[in-house]
């Protein structure tokens, strides 16, 4: 009978790991379809250079199919409870809970790529992708942002929205060197980016500013929104328009919307987007969309920064000279400057330089940025301080350099204020 008994147990010992393999190869299939095509599964939970997760739940989601194959499935399960009874209508949460739950009695996962052509699971799977390349794709840590290539004394945080990675990153001024601070999980327009035309359900890529906050929104915006600075003026000269481009919440209903869900504007989760208003001073923070940002590590950074710096200081030093021809070369011919082209510019300059016993030109709070829908060009904004033999004045001027002929020449001036 003792006998008889081992016997039994053996074979139950012999038959149990069959619902293990299951849940093992459920396991590998929820996170083939979850993460990028180039990453293999060595690869996950690899070092980034941001030590933090954004916020608790993308934290349990992330332990949760990284801790997979290590802990399994009970691991799992706990991380992803752990999310939905702090956000109950986060849906991706729900979808892989369910996955979990079909991968622990051995049935497949619905997660995979037997529902790719789902309307329904595809937008998540899509947003698991965002979400977890967060994690596995992240540049090193030392690397800094090429779009930001120095910030103004006046800009204490900027926004740089990465609309490749669905990623919002915020970063402090340390000193005009961008510092990172945190990062959020976004949502943009269904249509993707370029925004052109008003309705075209796209996000705009360019370099802007938060003009306003609003509150007691409709539900759809969640609790606000911050309105951007578009169509600015390099948006107006390219014939773009559209208005309301904002970011702001997301509808109670929802914790969180797909990679591509709006109608243009940057959506963040309603937590991020209390977070996010921490580091927003309206009239003052920078607001960079680009597709795709570059890193590279800070020697090449500041390698950048202070060959364009030598341009725009020769620039200055040139109109203080009162060579009217050699300021004159440091503007494109394809110039353009409130309605003006570079002919009419260099007859007005040149009218007015003939009048001038002397000038000097000051320059202060000077940011820049690389302009993401155009590749080398860079938008200069600072406060001018103009004083001469017959006028002084102070002003606000945004001046876009491009490259052109070898050197850096400016393709478009306005006086902001």
């Amino acid at each position: 009978m003792a006998h008889l008994a081992g016997a039994r147990r053996r074979g139950r010992a012999r038959t149990r790991p069959a619902p293990c393999r299951a849940a093992r190869a459920a396991a590998a299939v929820l996170l083939a379809i979850s993460l990028p095509a180039a990453t293999t599964a060595g690869e996950a939970g690899s070092s980034g250079p941001f030590p933090a997760f954004a916020n608790e739940v993308e934290a349990a989601l992330v332990r949760a199919i990284f801790g997979l194959r290590e802990s399994g499935l009970r691991h799992a399960m706990g991380e992803i409870d752990h999310a939905l009874a702090r956000t109950p209508n986060f849906r991706l949460g729900h979808l892989i809970r369910g996955d979990l739950l079909m991968a622990r009695a051995g049935n497949p996962v619905a997660f995979g790529p037997a529902a790719s052509a789902s309307a329904g699971v595809a937008p998540l799977q899509d947003e698991a992708r965002a979400r977890l390349r967060r994690y596995l794709d992240a540049p090193p840590r030392d690397h800094l942002p090429l779009p930001v290539m120095q910030m103004a004394p006046s800009q204490a945080h900027v926004l740089l929205v990465d609309t490749a990675r669905s990623r919002l990153f915020v970063f402090a001024n340390h000193g005009g060197e961008p510092r990172y601070v945190t990062d959020f999980y976004i949502s943009l327009g269904k249509n993707g980016v370029e925004k052109r035309r008003e309705g075209d359900q796209k996000t705009p890529l360019g370099v802007y500013t938060i003009v306003s906050a609003k509150e007691k929104l409709p539900d759809f915006y969640g609790p606000g929104a911050f309105p951007i600075s578009y169509p600015n003026e390099w948006d107006r000269l390219q014939r773009r328009n559209g208005y309301g481009i904002w970011l702001h919440g997301t509808p109670s209903e929802t914790y969180s919307r797909p990679p591509r869900a709006t109608d243009g504007c940057v959506a963040l989760t309603n937590d991020d987007l209390r977070r996010l208003a921490r580091y927003v001073d309206v009239g003052r923070t920078p607001v960079v969309i680009s597709e795709g940002v570059e890193w590279a590590p800070p020697g090449r950074w500041e390698e950048g920064r202070r060959e364009f710096m030598a341009a725009f200081e020769q620039w200055r030093a040139d109109w203080e000279s009162l060579d009217t021809t050699r300021y004159l070369a440091h503007y494109s011919p394809r110039f353009r400057s409130d309605g003006r082209d570079f002919a009419a510019w260099s007859a007005q300059k040149r009218k007015v330089n003939a009048g001038k016993a002397w000038v000097k030109v000051g320059i202060s709070d000077l940011s820049l940025f690389a302009h993401p829908d155009n590749d080398g060009m860079l938008v200069a904004t600072f406060t001018q301080d103009y004083r001469s033999s017959n006028l002084s004045n102070r002003t606000v001027k945004r001046q876009y350099w491009s490259r052109d002929q070898g050197r850096w020449r400016v393709v478009f001036e306005t006086v902001i204020s």
